[in-house]
């Protein structure tokens, strides 16, 4: 299955040159026989927290139809990333993802907010875990940035039968060896691809002065090898997965016939 992941700078609050720049890639550099596009997190408003009350999206109202149809265009399933996304008086972080017929076929909130970048002040955490979705007849997950650092988080999807865990972020050059290495431990620790979409640039982020985001978005084999990784530069990624790597490895290490919740429970 042929993937590929658009590592793109997001301009900040800068709503309607992000949809225009999302476009343009899917015309001019998505390949006639990729199944499934990435693309990184908060793509719509960018960490332009200051002003995100009021450039929000909100209920995905804008940013779903944007979306579908480019996927119903270009006939290509969508891992959408996420949007800043105003429901019920509160702001979330909204992941989601699109068929290539125009489905709706996933959408969680961001669980943990990043103290670093005072989210908390602007954003409202989710309080739902990923969930199993099928995408082009995968079982699969989607995950947003911090919740990286979170391994029980990728674990649930993973024991409920995922096959891919879909990764979007906005990660900083200042802890990219934490990205690539947290990355590739939960590849391995669940038998399972990685597929992982950063953005690139300046931050803007007053916690963040002077700083980039990294790029380095990757495609991780269920062992933990690198298969394709990107640079700290605008680029499209392409990779090939094979998901019967996913079977194979969780036969020869059956991690999840292994577990023993019966101990782990003494140690909540």
């Amino acid at each position: 299955m042929k993937i590929q992941l658009f590592q793109m700078e997001i301009i900040e609050g800068e709503v309607k040159q992000n949809e225009s720049r999302i476009k343009s890639l899917f015309e001019e550099k998505l390949d006639i026989d990729t199944e499934i596009v990435v693309i990184p997190e908060m793509w719509n408003t960018g960490y332009d927290l200051s002003n995100v009350a009021e450039k929000a999206d909100i209920d995905l109202k804008r940013t779903f139809p944007f979306i579908q149809s480019l996927a119903t265009k270009h006939q290509v399933n969508i891992i959408a990333g996420s949007v800043s996304n105003k429901r019920n008086d509160n702001i979330y972080n909204t992941a989601f993802a699109v068929s290539k017929t125009g489905e709706l076929l996933y959408q969680k909130d961001k669980i943990h907010l990043v103290p670093m970048l005072d989210e908390h002040h602007y954003l409202t955490g989710g309080d739902e875990v990923p969930e199993v979705f099928e995408i082009n007849d995968i079982k699969a997950s989607q995950i947003i940035c911090y919740d990286l650092r979170f391994p029980e988080i990728t674990r649930y999807p993973a024991s409920q039968g995922a096959k891919v865990i879909f990764y979007v972020a906005q990660w900083t050059a200042k802890n990219i060896n934490h990205w690539r290495t947290l990355l590739r431990a939960r590849a391995i620790e669940n038998c399972v691809y990685v597929i992982a979409c950063n953005s690139v640039g300046n931050v803007n982020n007053k916690n963040h002065v002077g700083n980039t985001y990294a790029g380095h978005s990757m495609v991780i084999d269920p062992n933990g090898n690198i298969v394709e990784e990107g640079r700290d530069q605008e680029e499209i990624i392409t990779a090939e997965i094979h998901i019967q790597k996913v079977t194979e490895q969780q036969k020869n290490i059956p991690i999840f016939e292994n577990l023993r919740p019966d101990v782990y429970k003494h140690a909540e």
